[in-house]
């Protein structure tokens, strides 16, 4: 009997084996799916409300901002923390022209989330992961709090300062976007 030689098989961590599920996987139309801090997470479409509430921040950006930019709906971020998708993105002109699916964030201005079934991933484990990607700015439209509260100055892994303001308060937003955003229609 001849023995057979070992066929070397690739040893893949935990994280990369879950790194490969993710990106392997099949979601059904119209859900999305992140991988946050090592948990895949899969969420369904949005209800009407948070879609208002979106296009209530896409048409401010669009029309008060100092400069022209492009807002990307549900755009794949690959972040140091995982594969995040911001239900907005916000970023010059024609950055995403070349991106694949998942793109580096290098270059984003700002992202934004609007809370829905999960409040803490997006108060917590998102904030500290595009804060970790160096994306210069988070804003977070929490609807459970009804407050919108503005991130900014990203190091060693968070966020280290932030301005909140209840609903029907206007938050000033920096350069590039120069401009108050109008918290009133969201009360």
């Amino acid at each position: 009997m001849v023995a057979m030689p070992a066929v070397e098989q690739p040893l893949y961590s935990e994280e990369e084996q879950i790194l490969q599920s993710f990106l392997e996987l099949d979601t059904p139309a119209g859900f999305k799916a992140e991988l946050i801090e090592g948990e895949i997470v899969v969420t369904p479409p949005p209800s009407g409300s948070h879609e208002t509430v979106f296009a209530l921040i896409n048409r401010q950006f669009m029309r008060k901002s100092a400069v022209e930019l492009d807002l990307a709906g549900n755009k794949g971020l690959a972040v140091p923390r995982g594969h995040y998708i911001p239900d907005g993105t916000i970023s010059p002109v024609g950055h995403f022209e070349d991106a694949d699916s998942w793109a580096d964030p290098t270059g984003v201005l700002l992202v934004f989330e609007i809370t829905s079934s999960n409040p803490t991933k997006d108060r917590e484990a998102k904030r500290r992961g595009y804060a970790a990607a160096k994306i210069p700015c988070y804003l977070l439209i929490d609807r459970s709090d009804r407050s919108v509260t503005l991130f900014t100055d990203p190091a060693e892994g968070d966020y280290r300062a932030h301005s909140q303001v209840p609903f029907g308060k206007p938050l000033d937003l920096p350069a590039p976007f120069s401009f108050a955003l109008d918290t009133g229609p969201l009360q």
